[in-house]
């Protein structure tokens, strides 16, 4: 299921992965970094809190050790984002509530696909922000090497999900979903972000 969502979602993928074509720059700057983690927590915490609220979700994968949106506040922290304040940072409403475990997995994998080139990043942010990526790198560093591990279990998962027609095109209706919402919100951006870049 993982080879077949990557064939059908490939027309996303270069626009996902240009999310990251800032922050590999050879002139990133420490902004860049912190309006990133400003988006990926804008995203990530609700579509976290609605994969919470999938019945069934956690028996069919271990969900409770998979959110990266902590690891983000945490990072905001360490740049000098107060608690009140990331409270308060623009979040991504429009994810809708997930009808059932096929819809949930496939925005899992979105998420999850993100993971994939974290470690790449680090490295390259680690040469050129020392200092930020000293202090603020857990959301980059997570689950480190068990990525691979965790994208494999994510795998078994939709596989034993997804056996009949029905329940794949499900899947992959969500992904598909999914890719189009988080381009949207890289692309232009959540409101107030520019005000936060200044804190």
């Amino acid at each position: 299921m993982i080879a077949r969502l990557n064939a059908v979602t490939a027309e996303h993928h270069t626009a996902a992965d240009s999310d990251f074509a800032p922050l590999f720059a050879q002139d990133v700057a420490a902004a860049d970094y912190l309006v990133f983690l400003m988006r990926a927590y804008g995203f990530e915490a609700p579509v976290e809190a609605m994969l919470a609220m999938t019945p069934g979700l956690d028996l069919s994968l271990r969900t409770h050790d998979r959110g990266k949106a902590h690891y983000l506040a945490q990072d905001l922290a360490a740049l000098g984002i107060r608690p009140h304040e990331i409270a308060e940072l623009p979040q991504c409403l429009a994810i809708p509530q997930f009808r059932g475990s096929a819809e949930a997995l496939g925005w899992m994998y979105v998420i999850e696909r993100h993971t994939l080139s974290h470690s790449v990043l680090k490295g390259h942010l680690t040469s050129h922000l020392p200092r930020e990526t000293r202090v603020a790198s857990a959301y980059l560093s997570a689950h480190e090497g068990r990525v691979g591990a965790r994208w494999g279990e994510l795998g078994e998962t939709l596989d034993r999900i997804a056996t009949q027609p029905a329940i794949a095109e499900r899947v992959i209706s969500a992904a598909h979903d999914a890719f189009s919402m988080k381009r949207r919100w890289y692309r232009q951006g959540p409101s107030g972000i520019r005000h936060a870049e200044a804190v």
